[in-house]
């Protein structure tokens, strides 16, 4: 294969979970725009209709809290890329979440969600012999801050059930990464857009200060998908402005 054609997904069909909007519609989008045949996903039909229609794909109803109907889609839609973007976020300190709000948060939809997905797609790939799974973790796995306990262990522990994906299905050429975006404009971050010394503060933290746009997550889910990260799994990809790689703002004198 030559160089030229790296990042081309022509021939492959990508299924995307969440495409009705922000990060799961640009990575839909883009799939497409390199050549692969795109299934889009979500919850909100209509909004993934929109997003088939700009990228030339076909929609599907589809609530990842439902197993059944996760597994019904792989059955029905055979993928070579699959993407999936659905996760909640409650922010609330610990004292204050409760036992509902933790059920709903961790075993229901980031947790118990992203585990029946992966493995209702991940059966056929390593049945077929190849395919590339790509999760959108957080930052959050890593680094945290008052009033993000749950969803922060939701997103180290999808990290960890990725990774242990990668090390069962490898040996079958199938591979599985995950993204963990910094701050990006979608609707989970509305409450925060909605603050402005919020927002202003999240922007000041990146090296780059500013938010990312779902489009900045884009190329990632490129380049995880096709042959130009033929060797790369169980990796997690920070696309976060250098969110993790700055430790404080202050700019001591010389």
């Amino acid at each position: 294969m030559g160089y030229d054609a790296l990042f081309r997904l022509d021939g492959r069909r990508a299924v995307v979970i969440g495409a009705g909007s922000g990060i799961g519609r640009e990575a839909a989008l883009a799939l497409a725009a390199h050549g692969a045949s795109v299934v889009c996903a979500d919850r909100d039909l209509p909004a993934a209709r929109e997003t088939a229609a700009g990228c030339g794909g076909d929609a599907r109803l589809l609530d990842v809290l439902d197993s059944g109907a996760v597994h019904a889609l792989a059955a029905d839609e055979p993928a070579d890329v699959l993407v999936f973007t659905a996760a909640t976020n409650v922010r609330k300190r610990l004292l204050d979440y409760s036992a509902e709000e933790f059920d709903r948060v961790v075993v229901g939809l980031n947790l118990r969600a992203s585990f029946e997905v992966v493995r209702a797609f991940g059966a056929g790939m390593v049945e077929r012999g190849r395919g590339s799974i790509i999760g959108f973790a957080s930052i959050r796995a890593s680094v945290t801050e008052p009033g993000q306990s749950v969803y922060s262990a939701t997103k180290a522990g999808l990290v960890q059930l990725l990774r242990t994906a990668a090390a069962e299905f490898g040996p079958h050429g199938v591979r599985v990464n995950a993204i963990a975006p910094g701050v990006v404009e979608t609707p989970l971050t509305r409450q925060i857009k909605d603050d402005p010394g919020w927002y202003a503060a999240y922007a000041a933290k990146s090296a780059l200060g500013r938010w990312a746009t779902a489009d900045e997550l884009a190329g990632a889910v490129v380049y995880l998908a096709g042959d130009a990260a033929s060797f790369v799994t169980g990796s997690v990809l920070y696309v976060d402005g250098g969110w993790t790689a700055v430790d404080g703002r202050f700019d001591p004198p010389n």
